[in-house]
């Protein structure tokens, strides 16, 4: 390994870490993790996933009474009024069903017990009528078998355990947490519960810069305590430079006659910074010790923290595949004048509260040893190294240590459902990490009105126009101010019914939705598919009434297919990715083109940007090619503008 000998000090804080990574970056050091499996429990919350996770078993995986009542079929219930009581018997019209019991065969609703005007030992009488599946959780309702739960690059949180468990995942693949080998030097410390004499000090430092670990996604070490001996240091981090994947030493990193760990670094590897313009926390060390990163931290406690913060955080985030958080900032007025030395940026811890409408920043003790000054901290204020302080009432920005409010950064998306969008989520999480894909399915339509709303930054649709014969375009025209918006394809997929293996109803075709015996499962109010179906309907002239099923609505071509799957109905019209996904038969009726909705504001973003790159990449491009029925040939095109 390449070593210079050289003592850097007082290195301003960004150029201390931009030498520092780019040292780790030339050695080839530092890089993501690879991944581990874990069960799906407690031990896997936090956990960053190594890889996209998908549903192997829908929820609820059989219809589901949601209601204690009466289970029935609604068609007998048809009339029903207060001036017109319907009597239901018993065994034939009627079944008594708790929460949570499979619908008994052959009924479609619930009425909930409450609804129930009197009840007898052979029959009940209701006053209202049901309305199909009312009060059943059908097949699929919550997670449909294949769609994607949990992306890459995802922070596990308690919800997502329950996510993956009741979707049939029991194994999930995580990045393994780095190793942080933390040695506590001094010979002045002593263990905890060890009763100090004059001159011990309590040996706590290990286990808050331990905690930091653990919250950043780390392994924590604790190695014992290594006296103040150059031999014995030098000996504790050759031997922890073996297992660690990063080498923390707290102490011995300033200029004093017993502090060597700056000399032992040079020995034996890589010392590239030596003494940072921060305050507190200037005697840090940083550098590579037989190729491993190593951070020397100071073993003053809010120095030690500080150190931990700028440094072993970001180097955590990045063995992580993450990125750091940036802490939530509040403007405030500092309540007491705050005096620096110039040259170095100061951190200052502060107590925040709000008066009369306004945040105020109350400074705490300064101290470097002042541990309670951490405990007591809402936030801190960086005072930059180019001032002498800052004056009593003066505004300043304040770091919060303690949450306000969350840093949202997803991209919302509102819209049509496609497979292709939830690989486009996917692989933004994974190659941007902390910007998502937040995706409602309410439809191309409902997309529409979100955007002309601005609750959403782009919008899926795919919308046939029956004059034109064009997607989207005359739809955007019709309902929004065509100048202020764009279009960006995705793919191009393919429509047809999805069928059950084998096709042992003969489906071939729209026409046949109407043959006796074929039940339909359709797509919800101002879908794409629903539109595209109805516009069939009416150039073959079916009505749908004469179309058994065609009142059962799903909100995404999963629950379409995974209803034909389950025999909820014989057909459905879908995309080929969806069939194939559930091993089902396709029959294909059209090819249609799935667009992006989005603002000209967004259109030049950033975030768009980032969107484009994924798009455009070759491998989006080979995945949802995977997925069959897809041509991707203009995928992040831009296929109009206003």
């Amino acid at each position: 390994m390449k070593k210079r000998d050289v003592y850097l000090k007082g290195i301003p804080l960004h150029d201390a870490g931009d030498r520092f990574f780019h040292g780790l970056a030339s050695q080839g050091l530092a890089q993501v993790v690879e991944g581990e499996s874990v069960p799906v429990d407690v031990e896997a919350l936090m956990r960053v996933t190594s890889e996209p996770v998908f549903a192997k078993l829908s929820s609820p995986a059989y219809h589901s009474c949601a209601m204690d009542g009466i289970a029935t079929r609604s068609h007998v219930t048809f009339g029903a009024s207060e001036m017109n009581p319907t009597r239901l018997r018993l065994g034939e019209d009627a079944v008594f069903v708790d929460t949570g019991d499979p619908l008994p065969r052959g009924s479609d609703s619930v009425i909930m017990v409450e609804d129930l005007v009197e009840v007898t030992a052979d029959a009940v009488t209701i006053i209202a009528p049901s309305k199909p599946w009312q009060h059943v959780r059908t097949v699929g309702e919550d997670i449909v078998a294949t769609e994607l739960v949990l992306p890459e690059n995802h922070e596990i949180r308690a919800v997502d355990l329950g996510a993956l468990l009741a979707a049939g995942v029991t194994q999930v693949m995580v990045r393994r947490k780095p190793r942080v080998v933390i040695i506590p030097t001094g010979d002045e410390l002593i263990s905890p519960g060890v009763t100090p004499k004059t001159g011990d000090i309590i040996e706590f430092n290990s286990r808050i810069i331990g905690g930091f670990v653990l919250q950043w996604g780390g392994e924590p070490v604790f190695w014992d305590i290594v006296p103040d001996n150059p031999k014995a240091l030098a000996e504790a981090v050759h031997k922890a430079s073996l297992t660690a994947d990063i080498i923390v030493v707290n102490a011995g990193s300033s200029a004093g006659s017993e502090d060597y760990t700056g000399d032992i670094v040079k020995s034996m590897g890589e010392l590239i910074v030596h003494g940072v313009a921060i305050k507190p926390g200037k005697p840090t060390i940083l550098g590579i010790v037989n190729d491993k990163p190593f951070i020397g931290v100071p073993g003053y406690p809010v120095s030690a923290a500080l150190s931990c913060e700028l440094f072993l955080l970001p180097l955590l985030a990045k063995m992580l595949g993450l990125r750091v958080r940036q802490r939530a900032k509040v403007d405030a007025i500092v309540t007491r004048r705050i005096v620096s030395a110039p040259g170095m940026d100061e951190f200052v811890r502060v107590k925040v509260g709000k008066v009369k409408g306004r945040y105020v920043a109350s400074p705490l003790p300064r101290g470097a040893g002042a541990i309670m000054s951490l405990v007591k901290a809402d936030g801190y204020v960086k005072v930059p190294g180019s001032s002498q302080g800052i004056l009593e009432s003066s505004e300043v920005t304040v770091n919060l240590l303690r949450d306000i409010e969350e840093i949202d950064n997803a991209i919302v998306a509102i819209g049509s459902h496609d497979l292709a969008l939830d690989l486009l989520g996917s692989l933004l999480a994974r190659e941007y990490p902390g910007v998502n894909l937040s995706s409602t399915h309410v439809g191309s339509m409902g997309g529409i009105m979100a955007m002309r709303r601005g609750e959403a930054h782009i919008a899926g649709i795919h919308l046939l126009d029956e004059e034109t014969g064009e997607y989207n375009v005359p739809y955007v025209k019709r309902y929004l101010d065509p100048k202020d918006y764009a279009i960006v394809n995705l793919v191009h997929r393919e429509q047809g019914l999805i069928v059950a293996p084998g096709n042992p109803k003969n489906i071939r075709g729209i026409s046949d939705l109407v043959k006796p015996g074929i039940t339909f499962v359709n797509r919800q109010r101002g879908a794409g598919t629903r539109i595209l179906l109805d516009l069939d309907l009416k150039k073959l002239g079916i009505e749908p009434d004469g179309i058994s099923g065609y009142e059962h609505e799903e909100y995404t071509h999963m629950g379409v297919a995974a209803s034909v799957a389950n025999n909820v109905a014989d057909v459905g019209l879908g995309i080929r990715s969806a069939a194939k996904a559930l091993g089902l038969d396709f029959v294909p009726v059209a090819w249609e083109r799935y667009d992006l909705l989005v603002s000209q504001g967004f259109l030049h973003s950033s975030s768009m940007d980032k969107l484009f790159s994924i798009m455009s990449s070759e491998d989006f491009k080979s995945r949802v090619s995977s997925l069959g029925g897809y041509d991707v040939s203009d995928s992040g095109e831009v296929m109009w503008e206003g």
